[in-house]
């Protein structure tokens, strides 16, 4: 794909014809040829290698692949942890980045922290709670971070903690929680601020398989409610409850495929 070098952060750029559209809603990502390549001494890693991808508004995504095939990396781009080595980076129709313009175009630090903040809610396999906060004070961070009133934030907090049946527990630390209660209030943090994107990392990754399996259908539930989710993952089973299903080996898109099983038969995985 051509890239016109005037091309501006912020700017609408021209719209493709979309692959996978399961929802037939707008865009929200979209990946042209991007590539991250790291130098480890002499030799040349790719940990992605040319990929183009498009998400929309309300899919059910889950990205596979086994270690070091790329999926951390194209997760940490995806949620502007990371910033691609070529290839132009969308979301919601304003450039991240465009590293292939003869001047190369990104956001600054404060543009990406408010994406981070704002528009995407991540989700970590090791729940990454402040052990000292309650779980209302865990939640209650990223409104601080985005200015909000405090009598807006209790407000915020409470639906979001009664929203994953932690309503009772909103003074707990994490210390006096269950695994599957820890991940819950990761999940309440990730929601409260309305974001785009719900992005989770291996969400079940320290969990076992019962409460893993309660955990997939609080996001489930988050995608019945027309929630964007990405799940990253390794294990078939979790992978199995998205609508859509993209394979990554050796830094490239193996396989992109509609999961009809999931589709057809919603309940059930």
């Amino acid at each position: 794909m051509e890239v016109k070098s005037e091309k501006k952060v912020g700017e609408n750029p021209e719209k493709t014809e979309e692959k996978n559209n399961m929802t037939g809603q707008n865009t929200l990502i979209k990946f042209d040829h991007i590539s991250r390549i790291y130098q480890m001494g002499a030799e040349t890693i790719r940990a992605l290698d040319d990929i183009s991808l498009t998400i929309h508004v309300n899919d059910y995504i889950s990205i596979m692949g086994p270690s070091g095939s790329g999926k951390s990396t194209l997760m940490n781009i995806i949620g502007c942890l990371d910033t691609p080595t070529s290839g132009v980076y969308q979301f919601e129709d304003e450039i991240v980045c465009d590293m292939n313009s003869e001047k190369i175009i990104k956001m600054n630090d404060n543009q990406l922290a408010s994406i981070r903040n704002k528009k995407i809610g991540f989700v970590f396999q090791t729940f990454n709670l402040l052990p000292r906060a309650t779980a209302f004070q865990n939640v209650e961070l990223p409104l601080i971070y985005a200015g909000i009133p405090r009598h807006e934030r209790r407000e915020k907090v409470l639906k979001a903690l009664k929203d994953v049946s932690l309503a009772d527990r909103s003074t707990h630390t994490p210390s006096e929680l269950s695994g599957g209660q820890r991940q819950r209030v990761a999940i309440a943090r990730a929601l409260v601020n309305s974001p785009s994107i719900i992005l989770a990392d291996e969400p079940t990754g320290n969990l076992d398989s019962e409460t893993s399996r309660e955990i997939m259908v609080f996001l489930d539930e988050l995608h019945r409610l027309n929630n964007t989710v990405i799940i990253v993952t390794h294990e078939p089973d979790i992978a199995a409850h998205a609508h859509r299903m993209i394979h990554i080996l050796d830094g490239k898109i193996d396989r992109d495929e509609i999961n009809h099983q999931k589709i057809k038969n919603p309940v059930n995985v």
